[in-house]
């Protein structure tokens, strides 16, 4: 049977758990030939040999501008070609602006924006040339954004900086590129059950259990599921935005 993403790549960030893990499993099982891109190369390894087949293992920090091209360099070096870019890497430090270490703020900055700025940078110049001879005649950037890119809260200022960032950039992307066959998707989770929030400080680990008591959250496989709707759309066919909550969650 033939599966709609056959003779194609992808390269997925923050790989080695999480959304990046199931989007992995997903577009491979999808047709994709895929790299795997995180900071842990012992999960990554492990993930590869879930996938099978010509599976890429790179190990990089994205927030690093010469990683994250490297990173890319691999990719395309080890598979031929790069059709669908998915950036997932990301943080989530979360707390009151008064008195926050700056640290963390740094970190979301480097991970979530200029990571994603770095990624992007380095695979346009293939997924454009993907667009013109690829076997499907089109490709994809999908940034994974949050439900915090469209609704500020307390609490989550800079973190929902990066994020609101993030998607004026991919708007302003998805313009560029649009006409040569180059989509541009956002796509925005809601509470998801992942390592994403674990390294936030005590207190604001119970603030955040205390926020989702009793709500059933979505699972990584929910948001593998929807990217892998929105890359495999046919050519003519854009999911520019999707923002996908659990059905109990109100903002």
């Amino acid at each position: 049977m033939t599966r709609r993403l056959d003779g194609t790549t992808a390269l997925v960030t923050g790989a080695s758990s999480g959304i990046g893990e199931a989007t992995a499993l997903a577009l491979a099982e999808q047709g994709a030939t895929v790299a795997v891109v995180a900071r842990r190369r012992d999960r990554l390894e492990a993930l590869a040999e879930r996938i099978g087949g010509r599976t890429v293992v790179v190990e990089a920090d994205v927030s690093d501008p010469e990683q994250a091209e490297r990173a890319v360099t691999e990719a395309v070096a080890q598979l031929g070609r790069l059709d669908t870019l998915v950036n997932n890497a990301g943080v989530m430090l979360l707390g009151p602006v008064e008195g926050a270490p700056l640290e963390e703020w740094q970190r979301m900055v480097e991970v979530n924006v200029m990571g994603l700025l770095y990624c992007t940078h380095a695979a346009l110049p293939h997924l454009l040339q993907a667009a013109q001879e690829g076997p499907r005649q089109v490709a994809d950037v999908v940034n994974v954004s949050s439900v915090a890119g469209r609704h500020a809260r307390e609490g989550s200022g800079v973190y929902n900086a990066t994020k609101f960032g993030v998607g004026a950039f991919s708007e302003s992307l998805r313009q560029e590129v649009t006409r040569r066959h180059v989509r541009v998707s956002l796509v925005e989770p809601g509470a998801v059950s992942t390592e994403l929030a674990g390294h936030n400080r005590p207190e604001v680990l119970e603030g955040l259990k205390k926020r989702f008591a009793g709500m059933e959250r979505l699972q990584s496989e929910d948001i593998a599921d929807a990217i892998a709707y929105v890359v495999t759309r046919p050519r003519h066919v854009a999911i520019n935005e999707l923002l996908v909550r659990p059905t109990e969650q109100q903002p």
